[in-house]
């Protein structure tokens, strides 16, 4: 709901009184909904986004008493003014011992009714902005990791949320884009409304086409309604883009045509329809580089980069480790019937001197591997695969092992042997899978494209 927002909803079998109330509400800037019953109330109720209600204590049928209660089961936080006849304040009185934010007696007071309702937005203000809050937390602490890079990360999606800035999120397979989409979409005024998740390498493009703008009856062979697209089904609501930098350049011109323009032409038809969104675009490609290759428009990128936050790799974040295993550990103990207490000094060690090229999805895959295969409650190195296992003696210097011995943290380490030791981990996962490119990749957690897009950074194509 917009801090601007003044919206709200009557109750009263008395059109007279009703009337009076949305004259001097209307003119004081409010929109006004009306019901002449209870039980129209509660028929209407999920379909509008309130402030505040007015309800009359006496009506036929449903009385407010009741209908005060069930609003409050369907709409905890909604301060409901009630209206009371001058010799029933005592009832009113009672309903406010039972959660009524105020009382007024009928007919109210022009200027008494709108001091009321002006208290009684500040308090619908304040409880929305406490729920924002409480699910801007919520959506970060889903993103284990207490290093200053994820720090850095949390503290952009609790300021860039509440905005309606398009924001592209970058960051290597598995580092987790899309729970970055989720923390934005929790933190905007759009979260009562649908996040729509769609993955644009995962279709060819005239099916990502119909998929993201919808069609028309008779729009192709074997359209025999209409469907509408992701744009409308997230009217309201994020529309999460991942992996854009896939998306064709034909479709790249109708996405900027819909952040634009705010308008989509779903297939088929001749009649632009309006959309009201906002976009969250994540890849794993260099933007920037694309643009200057040719591959994506620039005027694109530049629409979709208003703001843009880079998830750091977990090999830039060894630190964040040990938190991700304790994580890890009891949620894939409980996916799998299986108590895993801890895992053993060298088994961190092992996992904290890996490259991870496949991030904190490759090491949700080792860890399941190592709970599966575990027949204790301590998880050791002789449970892990080759490649994270092999790393460990060549990895570790001297000083390396005298910090995690006294510290229990993990060493470290420069970009450079980073890089090498990430180089080391394809290699060994190339030759434990016999140069397959689809079971390597799968070894480690990423994409075949991810795979074949580090085997050209570090020269081993040709293997």
């Amino acid at each position: 709901m917009s801090m601007t927002d003044k919206n709200v909803l009557i109750v009263d079998d008395e059109p007279s009184l009703r009337l009076l109330i949305r004259a001097v509400l209307e003119d004081d800037g409010w929109t006004v909904h009306e019901a002449i019953s209870g039980e129209e109330a509660l028929t209407i109720l999920p379909n509008l986004t309130l402030n505040t209600a007015l309800i009359d204590m006496r009506m036929g049928g449903m009385d407010g008493m009741t209908l005060l209660k069930e609003i409050h089961a369907k709409t905890p936080g909604l301060p409901v003014i009630m209206l009371t006849a001058y010799g029933n304040v005592g009832s009113a009185v009672v309903a406010m011992k039972h959660g009524a934010f105020d009382y007024l007696t009928k007919p109210a007071d022009n200027e008494e009714l709108k001091a009321v309702m002006a208290k009684a937005l500040d308090y619908s203000r304040l409880v929305d902005e406490n729920e924002r809050l409480r699910s801007a937390v919520e959506a970060t602490e889903k993103m284990i990791g207490t290093s200053q890079a994820m720090r850095d990360v949390k503290e952009l999606i609790e300021q860039a949320g509440p905005s309606e800035a398009t924001i592209l999120v970058l960051g290597e397979s598995g580092t987790g884009k899309e729970l970055v989409a989720e923390g934005l979409h929790r933190t905007s005024h759009r979260a009562d409304k649908p996040l729509i998740k769609v993955n644009c390498a995962a279709l060819p493009g005239d099916l990502l086409e119909s998929e993201l703008f919808g069609y028309v009856k008779g729009a192709f062979t074997g359209a025999a309604t209409n469907k509408p697209g992701r744009f409308q089904l997230a009217s309201g609501g994020t529309l999460f883009l991942d992996e854009i930098g896939e998306m064709e350049q034909v479709l790249q011109a109708k996405i900027l045509r819909a952040i634009q323009e705010k308008v989509v032409e779903p297939l088929g038809s001749v009649a632009p329809v309006e959309t009201d969104v906002r976009i969250i675009a994540a890849t794993n490609r260099d933007l920037k580089a694309e643009v200057e290759k040719g591959n994506f428009r620039e005027d694109l990128y530049y629409r979709l980069g208003v703001l843009e936050i880079r998830i750091p790799p977990l090999k830039e974040r060894p630190g964040d480790i040990p938190a991700l295993v304790a994580h890890l550990l009891e949620k894939l103990g409980r996916k799998n019937n299986k108590k895993v207490r801890s895992v053993s000094p060298s088994f961190l060690d092992a996992l904290s001197h890996y490259g991870w090229p496949g991030n904190v999805r490759e090491l949700e895959n080792v860890l399941e591997r190592a709970i599966i295969l575990s027949r204790s409650e301590v998880l050791g190195t002789e449970l892990l695969p080759p490649q994270v296992r092999s790393l460990t003696a060549s990895t570790t210097s001297h000083a390396g092992e005298t910090q995690a011995g006294t510290t229990g943290l993990p060493p470290k380490t420069s970009a450079a042997p980073l890089d090498d030791a990430e180089r080391q981990a394809l290699i060994t996962a190339l030759e434990a899978n016999q140069d397959h490119r689809e079971r390597t990749a799968d070894a480690l957690g990423i994409s075949r494209r991810t795979l074949q897009y580090k085997l050209k950074k570090y020269g081993l194509t040709r293997r």
